[in-house]
């Protein structure tokens, strides 16, 4: 049985297509055989808000498998977290364990990181996710578009979360997310029973 990996952009015009493909094409080629990465194109990438994304990430979501892992990469990892996490005015996301969730050069969007009239992710975000999901936050240290201590504003948030940083890399990781994909390959193994 393959386990499944979806992959949610970033923001920007261009940026399916352009940018973040060679990341996905990196994951997949580090990868390797046993793994069925997804890599949706999300709506308005020029102008993402969460009312456009949120309920498509949402049901991408729906649709994987037990065990599956969800990368998000810059605005693509914070719409991520809020649709995972939500508030407490809403039901979470996804009910089934997931294998693990990884950020990848992720804003904040909140206290001390970006501030947006249109969500914000909460100090109590790690309470509202499903227990038991490993957390992996990954940013590069010389990332000029989302500032490197975006992920310690994660790493609080989120308690349990192991992040790391990446020396010399960019916003992009430098193309290059073999150091993720070694995550991901060193997770537990898909769990027996039905996928659903």
């Amino acid at each position: 049985m393959h386990r499944q990996v979806l992959f949610l952009q970033g923001a920007g015009e261009g940026t399916h297509d352009e940018w973040d493909d060679k990341l996905v094409a990196s994951l997949r080629e580090a990868l390797g055989d046993g793994f069925d990465v997804r890599y949706p194109r999300l709506p308005d990438e020029d102008d993402p808000t969460a009312s456009t994304w949120v309920p498509v990430i949402r049901r991408e979501l729906a649709s994987l498998d037990r065990g599956a892992v969800v990368v998000g990469h810059s605005v693509g990892g914070a719409l991520l977290i809020q649709a995972l996490a939500g508030d407490a005015t809403t039901a979470r996301a996804v009910d089934r364990p997931l294998g693990a969730i990884v950020l990848l050069a992720a804003p904040f969007v909140g206290e001390g990181g970006w501030p947006t009239d249109d969500f914000e992710l909460s100090d109590a975000i790690g309470s509202r996710l499903l227990a038991n999901v490993p957390v992996y936050v990954f940013h590069g240290t010389v990332d000029d578009t989302v500032p490197p201590a975006h992920a310690e504003l994660y790493a609080r948030a989120i308690p349990h979360a192991d992040v790391r940083h990446l020396p010399g890399r960019d916003h992009q990781l430098d193309n290059d997310l073999r150091v993720v994909a070694d995550v991901i390959r060193g997770l537990p193994p898909l769990p027996p029973g039905p996928t659903r």
